[in-house]
């Protein structure tokens, strides 16, 4: 697996609707409505609805990291499944 790389100010607006890798694999250490402690990596956020998608997309409750995490082609890899592969494996990683 190649070397992994935060997202930055090259991600595309490509995000896959109804992945929802990026609520999943990572831990969060900011609150989040819900979850007033964050969560674990591998925990799938409360904010995320039956179609995967952030129920605080556009919501100002939505934390900051959240909203400065962009799709990323190395990082989201082809499809939801190398997405969390590759987020977890950032994650114990850093």
């Amino acid at each position: 697996m190649s070397e992994f790389r935060m997202p930055s100010e090259s991600v595309q607006p490509d995000c896959r609707p109804g992945c929802g890798a990026c609520c999943v694999a990572p831990s969060i250490s900011s609150p989040i409505p819900g979850m007033p402690e964050g969560k674990p990596a591998g925990v799938r956020c409360v904010q995320l609805d039956e179609h995967n998608l952030c129920r605080l997309f556009d919501d100002p409750r939505r934390p900051e990291v959240c909203r400065h995490f962009g799709y990323d082609s190395e990082l989201c890899g082809s499809d939801r499944d190398d997405a969390l592969q590759r987020i977890a494996a950032l994650e114990v990683a850093t």
